[in-house]
């Protein structure tokens, strides 16, 4: 018998129940019952222009209305290589000459990464290079490439049979730091490097990337490293030969207060992965920008890349990229987003956020831009985390969500396990009123979940 209650759409659970969204405005989306909440994750850090803005599909529709589908195996299009060019030039002046290649999103791209630096490697007649190192309490995608350079145990257990194991080094994470480091994790920079160092002596001369999150994510909720780390982890990888891969599927286009986050350190990574905020969910794309260095590799190779999705720089997701970028620029998003400077969005945040520190319950709050974390402690003295059967970050998401705020609950900050924590990352077109409210909204959310503890 087929049970009527149950979706024809697989969701992401069976267990809960989903409201159906019908439609969004700025910061707002609404439900087929009316109801409006203020989208304060930016639907997993992804929309980053807000909701509903009619020159986005404007631009998909006039798209659409010459060509909707080539396969690139037989042409290109002008919107690709238009948008491609822009991208390049939002990347900076460190990929000049190089090349960008298009797939459906951040787990595509992320795959598309790892595959590049690996035919880097045998193109410039280094074949034993194949090692991809990636961090612990990292998350890259959920292909079984990027599962594999994913290093948060709670998303990988039950795939590791099917997965490849590489090694996962230290991550920054100065709440709950591994080295007792004080003043903001500067003094113990050159530990968590010098696990980098080791684990490519400990390679033999195989390892072919580092790939990291300039940011951390959703598993971990916005740590932020330091200039010296993020620095010296570049003049490792560079030094030995190793491609720097910057995961920047959450981070980029804008969301930390920069065009991406490498560059609040001056880093300049050999592949640069793009996502999310790429098309604010506009459309399904991804990037993976590539420097001329490692473009130059193949082309003056074997002169093809071995890899490919039907639907790589697809015509319809690249002109949403393309007049998603076209509006970032246009209306100072990026700005907007940058929380070291009054009067913005992104400072507002952070100084309305910093308060909740106050609360028994409130270990840690983190973040850069518009891209923030706060992690929860049943003990705040101990750092004790809350039993992970008890999905604290997930009642205060539902506490939240019923007085119409949408956060991104998670857990497994502590170890993959235990440790929970929201992601805070809403449209940069964000009012200091709408931010104000949401806070509070958050405040309360927390206090109801605790009290019914």
């Amino acid at each position: 018998m087929t049970d009527p209650t149950r979706p024809a759409a697989f969701p992401r659970s069976f267990r809960k129940s989903f409201p159906q969204a019908v439609r969004g405005e700025g910061v707002y989306i609404w439900d087929t019952d009316e109801k409006r909440y203020l989208d304060f994750s930016g639907q997993a850090a992804v929309n980053f222009i807000g909701h509903g803005v009619a020159e986005i599909s404007a631009a998909v529709a006039e798209q659409a209305s010459k060509l909707e589908f080539v396969h690139t195996s037989q042409f290109s299009t002008p919107i690709a290589e238009e948008y491609a060019k822009e991208l390049l030039e939002f990347a900076g002046k460190h990929f000049r000459g190089g090349c960008v290649y298009f797939t459906s999103g951040g787990s595509e791209a992320i795959e598309t990464s790892l595959k590049l630096a690996r035919q880097y490697q045998v193109e410039i007649g280094q074949p034993q290079r194949y090692h991809m190192l990636s961090r612990t309490q990292s998350y890259h995608g959920s292909t079984l490439g990027a599962l594999a350079v994913s290093g948060n145990a709670r998303r990988r257990e039950m795939y590791l049979p099917l997965v490849r194991e590489f090694t996962h080094v230290g991550i920054p994470y100065c709440y709950r730091c591994v080295y007792n480091c004080i003043h903001g994790c500067e003094n113990c920079a050159d530990k968590y490097a010098g696990d980098l160092a080791k684990a490519i002596e400990l390679s033999e001369g195989e390892a072919a990337a580092f790939i990291l999150e300039p940011v951390s994510g959703a598993t971990l909720g916005a740590a932020v490293p330091t200039a010296r780390y993020m620095q010296a982890v570049a003049e490792i990888c560079a030094r030995n030969g190793v491609l720097l891969i910057a995961d920047e599927v959450m981070t980029g286009m804008g969301r930390t207060g920069r065009n991406f986050a490498v560059d609040h350190w001056n880093v300049a990574p050999d592949i640069l992965v793009a996502a999310k905020g790429l098309s604010s969910g506009y459309a399904p794309l991804g990037a993976v920008i590539a420097s001329k260095k490692v473009v130059d590799a193949i082309a003056n190779g074997t002169g093809a890349f071995l890899h490919g999705f039907t639907y790589n720089a697809h015509p319809l997701s690249v002109a949403a990229g393309k007049a998603v970028l076209q509006y970032v620029k246009a209306h100072k998003l990026v700005e907007a987003a940058d929380s070291n400077h009054p009067s913005t969005a992104g400072h507002h945040m952070k100084t309305a956020l910093a308060p909740l520190l106050e609360l028994p319950i409130v270990g840690d709050v983190r973040g850069i831009g518009l891209l923030w974390g706060v992690e929860f402690v049943a003990e705040k003295r101990t750092k004790t985390p809350f039993f992970a059967d008890l999905n604290f970050a997930g009642r205060v998401g539902e506490a939240a969500k019923n007085r119409g705020l949408l956060l991104y609950p998670m857990q497994g900050s502590v170890n993959g396990h235990s440790g929970d924590h929201l992601l805070l990352a809403p449209p940069a077109v964000i009012t200091a009123e709408q931010i104000d409210w949401a806070v509070a909204t958050l405040r309360d959310a927390i206090e109801e979940a605790h009290g019914s503890l």
